[in-house]
């Protein structure tokens, strides 16, 4: 089986925070529970260094716009590696290869007849001199009344045109901006209604989206789907490949989602692989990304699939709800954020992912908070994991040399190692991460308390074979948690796999560990001071002033 994950690209114009490795994190969940059932699994994602907020940010920072992406791409890229990201590509939108594919698709479209071009009213400032991209301009939403850029409103969801803001202001200058006549290219929409009302009605049936995307998208679908303009005035980006109109750009977003192929087409390319199997009917593919994403990955992503005649339209959407950040909402303006650069500095990769997947918001927005992260890494990942995994180890290293016994393992633990394997794939394959990581951790707490109803401590005088029983079925548990939790826990898993010798990495089922002498035993997990939840609110507090 083919398995397509694409992960949302993230603007290359600011450190990446919580609430982007939160939405970011299922891809990898996905990429590396596919990869050991023995898939084959294309990951992709890269950096969006064609975007607005770039060309702001280097006004703001009196840079060109290469240097802000350059910066923020190879961080972005260090972020990921650090936090275990298993991408097959992570590439970026500023790349010849990019912009070639894209005008390619561009032009496939216009000579289709789904492109076209129409003289339209745009913002346009007289102080600034030029045509105002839609996030340069700022308002009041129509709809909710909240403020809102010029493409969307973050509040209500709402996708929008810069004109359709009341109180319209200038992002670079604050005065309000005129309407000038401008030609532009438009993308025919409103042509794929019925292709797009009957795949979502598919999705639904099938529950393969989250709720967000299904609710949000009927939305839409009901307002009915209008024209999107394709080009725009902007100083950088991907060049309209039309004669007469190279100074013009292709929009965003049309360019951002055609980077999920462009990356495929570059791996290809790499690797000497060939990639159409990830975009003909039989893959299964999974697009991961917040829940301001959807329109982009619902509606515009299949239009443009529809209209260059690919089958492969977006199987699953797995569109997170936003993080809040100790009760309020995460603000990159206001500095009310955890920066991922910041906290991979003094915190496990591991504590990370086990958080931001356990508390993930899936279903409906879900809270970080220092007091909760420190709780849960010393309750469930040191108290409950590391110290099931530790006082086994230094068990058998104290009474047996460290060799791990040789017993036939328990039929009713082998029955409870089984179902859980099925339980978490099922889990996994159908997005509820959250829930598959509850359904392991209930297996530790199982063996914890096998471990202590047990006793090896006074089997070891009393019984010696009962001893070397209980501590062959532990390893067993371990073995398999271990493998288990590789999707979610990566270094954890390698570590225990390190030190219990197994090399099991390409089968998702049961498997028996032989006897052997362990492995530098060590610590899965350190404790961590609780007095750091009291020390992290304050720095969180003083870097917002």
């Amino acid at each position: 089986m083919s398995i397509f994950i694409g992960g949302a690209w993230a603007y290359a114009n600011g450190s990446l925070h919580l609430g982007h490795i939160s939405s970011l994190l299922p891809g990898d969940i996905l990429a590396r529970y596919y990869r050991i059932k023995g898939e084959k699994v294309l990951y992709v994602s890269g950096s969006d260094c064609n975007g607005t907020p770039i060309t702001i940010r280097a006004k703001q920072d009196g840079v060109s716009p290469k240097e802000i992406a350059d910066r923020y791409h190879y961080e972005f890229l260090e972020c990921f590696t650090k936090l275990g990201f298993s991408y097959d590509i992570y590439t970026r939108t500023d790349t010849k290869h990019h912009h070639e594919i894209v005008q390619q698709i561009f032009l496939d479209l216009l000579e289709k007849g789904l492109i076209y071009k129409k003289e339209i009213e745009q913002t346009y400032c007289e102080y600034d001199q030029q045509f105002l991209p839609d996030r340069y301009v700022e308002g009041i939403c129509p709809n909710c009344g909240a403020k809102a850029r010029g493409d969307q409103c973050d509040h209500c969801s709402a996708v929008l045109e810069p004109l359709e803001l009341l109180e319209r202001k200038c992002k670079i200058c604050s005065q309000p901006p005129i309407k000038r006549l401008t030609e532009h290219f438009y993308f025919a929409l409103s042509s794929f209604q019925t292709v797009l009302e009957n795949y979502t009605q598919d999705a639904e049936k099938r529950n393969l989206w989250r709720e967000n995307a299904i609710s949000l998208t009927k939305r839409y679908l009901k307002e009915g789907l209008i024209d999107r303009a394709v080009s725009r005035d902007l100083p950088i980006g991907v060049s309209v490949p039309v004669e007469g109109y190279e100074d013009k750009k292709i929009y965003v977003w049309i360019e951002a989602v055609s980077g999920y192929y462009t990356a495929t087409k570059l791996w290809a390319k790499e690797t000497k692989n060939d990639d159409s199997t990830f975009w003909n009917s039989s893959v299964t593919s999974y697009y991961v990304h917040g829940k301001d994403n959807i329109p982009f990955h619902s509606i515009i992503w299949p239009g443009i699939l529809s209209g260059l005649g690919k089958e492969s339209l977006p199987t699953h959407i797995v569109s997170n709800e936003y993080l809040t950040l100790e009760k309020k909402k995460l603000s990159t303006s206001k500095n009310w954020a955890v920066w991922v650069p910041d906290i991979l500095e003094r915190y496990n990769p591991d504590s990370i992912r086990y958080f931001l997947t356990i508390n993930a918001p899936e279903s409906r927005d879900a809270d970080f908070s220092w007091k909760e992260f420190i709780y849960s890494h010393n309750g469930e990942l040191l108290g409950a994991y590391g110290n099931f995994v530790n006082r086994t180890l230094k068990f058998i290293q104290k009474s047996f040399n460290g060799m791990i016994p040789e017993k036939v393992i328990s039929p009713t633990i082998q029955d409870k190692v089984n179902l859980l394997y099925d339980e978490v794939g099922h889990c996994i394959e159908t997005t509820t991460f959250k829930h598959a990581l509850e359904k392991i951790f209930e297996l530790i707490r199982f063996s914890n308390k096998y471990f202590d109803d047990q006793q090896p401590w006074k089997q070891v005088n009393e019984d010696t074979e009962s001893c070397k029983e209980t501590l062959a079925n532990c390893i067993y548990l371990i073995a398999n948690l271990a493998h288990m939790l590789n999707p979610f826990l990566p270094f954890s898993s390698s570590k225990v796999k390190g030190m219990i010798n197994s090399t099991s990495e390409t089968d998702w089922r049961p498997f028996l560990v032989k006897s052997q002498y362990l492995s530098n035993v060590e610590p899965l997990f350190e404790r961590i001071d609780t007095l750091k939840i009291e020390k992290e609110f304050e720095r969180l507090t003083k870097q917002s002033e």
